[in-house]
Protein backbone atom coordinates (compact mmCIF):
# COMPACT_ATOMS: atom_id res chain seq x y z
CA UNK A 1 0.00 0.00 0.00
CA UNK A 2 1.07 3.13 -0.75
CA UNK A 3 1.73 6.16 1.40
CA UNK A 4 -0.92 7.91 -0.59
CA UNK A 5 -4.59 6.63 0.46
CA UNK A 6 -5.74 7.27 -3.02
CA UNK A 7 -2.92 5.58 -4.97
CA UNK A 8 -4.79 2.01 -3.75
CA UNK A 9 -8.39 2.83 -4.41
CA UNK A 10 -9.68 2.18 -8.15
CA UNK A 11 -10.58 4.85 -10.54
CA UNK A 12 -14.42 4.97 -10.37
CA UNK A 13 -13.37 6.50 -6.07
CA UNK A 14 -11.17 8.69 -7.43
CA UNK A 15 -13.60 10.22 -9.64
CA UNK A 16 -16.29 9.66 -7.63
CA UNK A 17 -13.85 11.95 -4.91
CA UNK A 18 -13.05 14.89 -7.18
CA UNK A 19 -16.53 15.41 -8.43
CA UNK A 20 -17.86 15.83 -4.37
CA UNK A 21 -14.59 18.32 -4.24
CA UNK A 22 -15.77 20.00 -6.63
CA UNK A 23 -19.21 20.20 -5.21
CA UNK A 24 -18.22 20.96 -1.77
CA UNK A 25 -16.23 24.06 -3.35
CA UNK A 26 -19.31 25.31 -5.46
CA UNK A 27 -21.62 24.85 -2.49
CA UNK A 28 -19.07 26.51 -0.31
CA UNK A 29 -18.88 29.71 -2.68
CA UNK A 30 -22.46 29.25 -3.11
CA UNK A 31 -23.15 29.45 0.83
CA UNK A 32 -20.34 32.04 1.50
CA UNK A 33 -22.75 34.47 -0.88
CA UNK A 34 -26.01 34.11 1.34
CA UNK A 35 -24.58 33.34 4.65
CA UNK A 36 -21.48 34.33 5.14
CA UNK A 37 -17.94 32.59 6.68
CA UNK A 38 -20.29 29.97 9.08
CA UNK A 39 -22.14 29.15 6.02
CA UNK A 40 -18.64 27.98 3.93
CA UNK A 41 -17.68 26.16 6.75
CA UNK A 42 -21.06 24.55 6.85
CA UNK A 43 -20.85 23.41 3.24
CA UNK A 44 -17.43 22.49 3.82
CA UNK A 45 -17.45 20.17 6.71
CA UNK A 46 -20.61 18.54 5.40
CA UNK A 47 -19.07 17.91 1.86
CA UNK A 48 -15.79 16.49 4.37
CA UNK A 49 -17.88 14.07 5.87
CA UNK A 50 -18.77 12.56 2.86
CA UNK A 51 -15.70 12.24 1.15
CA UNK A 52 -14.00 10.95 4.44
CA UNK A 53 -16.50 8.34 4.55
CA UNK A 54 -16.30 7.37 1.00
CA UNK A 55 -12.37 7.35 1.13
CA UNK A 56 -12.61 5.40 4.42
CA UNK A 57 -14.90 2.41 3.24
CA UNK A 58 -13.07 2.44 -0.28
CA UNK A 59 -9.84 1.56 1.97
CA UNK A 60 -11.42 -1.35 4.12
CA UNK A 61 -12.81 -2.41 1.17
CA UNK A 62 -9.62 -2.47 -0.78
CA UNK A 63 -8.48 -4.79 2.26
CA UNK A 64 -7.73 -8.10 -0.17
CA UNK A 65 -8.22 -11.49 2.17
CA UNK A 66 -9.55 -14.43 1.06
CA UNK A 67 -10.81 -14.21 -2.39
CA UNK A 68 -14.40 -16.43 -1.39
CA UNK A 69 -17.94 -15.22 -1.98
CA UNK A 70 -18.09 -15.03 1.83
CA UNK A 71 -15.19 -13.12 2.45
CA UNK A 72 -16.34 -10.50 0.44
CA UNK A 73 -19.50 -9.89 2.07
CA UNK A 74 -18.25 -9.78 5.16
CA UNK A 75 -15.55 -7.28 4.40
CA UNK A 76 -18.02 -5.47 2.35
CA UNK A 77 -21.02 -5.25 4.72
CA UNK A 78 -17.69 -4.46 7.57
CA UNK A 79 -17.23 -1.55 5.62
CA UNK A 80 -20.47 -0.34 5.45
CA UNK A 81 -20.80 -0.54 9.04
CA UNK A 82 -17.58 1.68 9.64
CA UNK A 83 -18.71 4.18 7.23
CA UNK A 84 -21.84 4.56 8.67
CA UNK A 85 -20.58 4.84 12.44
CA UNK A 86 -18.22 7.17 11.12
CA UNK A 87 -21.22 9.45 9.62
CA UNK A 88 -22.93 9.34 12.86
CA UNK A 89 -20.57 10.43 15.00
CA UNK A 90 -18.74 12.93 12.61
CA UNK A 91 -22.42 14.74 11.48
CA UNK A 92 -23.13 14.73 15.96
CA UNK A 93 -19.89 16.33 16.31
CA UNK A 94 -20.13 18.76 13.96
CA UNK A 95 -23.48 19.64 14.95
CA UNK A 96 -22.70 19.67 18.79
CA UNK A 97 -19.00 21.38 18.98
CA UNK A 98 -19.76 23.67 16.01
CA UNK A 99 -22.10 26.31 17.46
CA UNK A 100 -22.59 28.34 14.47
CA UNK A 101 -23.45 25.41 11.91
CA UNK A 102 -26.11 26.65 9.64
CA UNK A 103 -27.73 23.17 9.60
CA UNK A 104 -29.58 23.50 6.41
CA UNK A 105 -26.43 23.67 4.19
CA UNK A 106 -24.51 21.47 6.17
CA UNK A 107 -27.13 19.05 5.86
CA UNK A 108 -27.84 20.10 2.34
CA UNK A 109 -24.15 19.26 0.96
CA UNK A 110 -23.73 16.16 2.89
CA UNK A 111 -26.71 15.06 1.07
CA UNK A 112 -25.64 16.13 -2.32
CA UNK A 113 -22.33 15.03 -2.42
CA UNK A 114 -23.61 11.66 -0.67
CA UNK A 115 -25.74 11.13 -4.28
CA UNK A 116 -22.59 12.00 -6.03
CA UNK A 117 -20.91 9.15 -4.26
CA UNK A 118 -23.99 7.08 -5.97
CA UNK A 119 -22.04 7.36 -9.52
CA UNK A 120 -19.10 5.14 -8.57
CA UNK A 121 -21.34 2.59 -10.31
CA UNK A 122 -21.32 4.12 -13.28
CA UNK A 123 -18.00 4.58 -13.92
CA UNK A 124 -15.76 1.80 -15.38
CA UNK A 125 -12.99 0.91 -13.83
CA UNK A 126 -10.75 0.34 -17.38
CA UNK A 127 -8.35 3.09 -18.59
CA UNK A 128 -10.06 3.80 -22.03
Amino acid sequence: MSFFPLASVGRPIRSVLRWQGLLTVAAMVFAAYLAGIHGAVSAGLGGAISMASGLLFALIATVRRDRTADDVLVTAFRAEAVKIVFIVLTLWLVLSAYRNVIAVIFIGTFVATIVVSSMAFFISDRQD
